[in-house]
């Protein structure tokens, strides 16, 4: 939800300042190199920054994009400088993104018989395909999972992932590949929406794996593959897949933006023979 109450001048000013200054921070930008990149004087940014200064509606926007802030969060420095927010929050629902919608649907359809997953920023699943949902299925009972650990709610990937009813006994590969998602994990929340939901789920898999946000900063091993496979236990064989991850290209839309296309595809032939003869190809 989008806020609908606008602060006063000097309350917006002081609010402004002091998530500037957060952002300002976060990306490791001084005020001379932010101030240089959006056309203004280091004086201007400092006022703006202390709260002596209130932002123009364009300001505040260069600002934002100066600094990469997600649509979400340049909607919420717009309220905090006393506007309106300029960005919509439909995402999938809305009629605007029916071409999305059909995007998405073709390239699941057409990484069949591979896994395809579509999740949101808070990593619940929003669609995926016939192979994503065969393999979670043979390895996890999806309906007691959603009701018991999601609350019912949609399913979600990083739960699934971690949860010792997931996916994870079956993960062969779990001490290795736990430093790659701890690195995800840190580099979203860097570039990301500060978010109490999120920040709930982060605290409650960290519960479930100690240490994982810390997993990141490990001591690597000399020898590294190209890639951090997914090895997953399944029948008595193992199957091997890695992923990309896309997201959709100049969205407006702030919930748009924060989906994340991950496409799972076979590292052996064994695996790729395995996923084809299970969809019946």
């Amino acid at each position: 939800m989008l806020p609908t109450g606008l602060p006063s001048a000097p309350v917006a000013a002081a609010r402004f300042g002091r998530m500037l200054r957060q952002w300002r921070a976060a990306r490791s930008v001084s005020q001379l190199d932010l101030a240089l990149a959006v056309g203004a004087s280091q004086r201007h940014l400092s006022f703006l920054e202390s709260g002596r200064a209130r932002p123009s509606r364009e300001m505040a926007l260069r600002l934002a994009q100066g600094l990469d802030m997600p649509l979400r969060e340049r909607n919420l420095l717009l309220v905090a400088a006393g506007f309106a927010p300029v960005y919509g929050e439909e995402g999938l629902a809305g009629p605007a993104a029916a071409p999305v919608r059909q995007a998405i649907a073709f390239i699941l359809r057409q990484q069949e018989p591979f896994p395809g997953l579509v999740i949101d920023r808070h990593w619940s699943l929003v669609a995926s395909n016939e192979a994503a949902a065969r393999l979670i299925g043979d390895l996890v009972d999806v309906e007691a999972f959603t009701t018991q650990i999601c609350g019912g709610g949609p399913l979600n990937i990083l739960l699934l992932t971690v949860h010792p009813q997931g996916l994870r006994p079956h993960i062969a590969n779990w001490t290795e590949l736990a430093p790659a998602l701890g690195e995800r994990l840190r580099r979203e929340a860097l570039g990301g929406v500060a978010d109490p939901q999120l920040a709930a789920l982060l605290s409650q898999v960290e519960a479930l794996v100690p240490g994982l946000s810390d997993a990141a900063t490990a001591p690597f091993a000399e020898d590294l593959p190209p890639l951090a496979a997914l090895r997953l236990r399944r029948a008595g064989r193992e199957q091997v897949w890695f992923s990309t991850i896309a997201t959709l290209g100049t969205p407006l839309d702030a919930a748009l933006q924060e989906l994340r296309i991950e496409l799972f595809f076979p590292a052996d032939a064994a695996t790729e023979r395995s996923a084809r003869e299970a969809a019946g190809h």
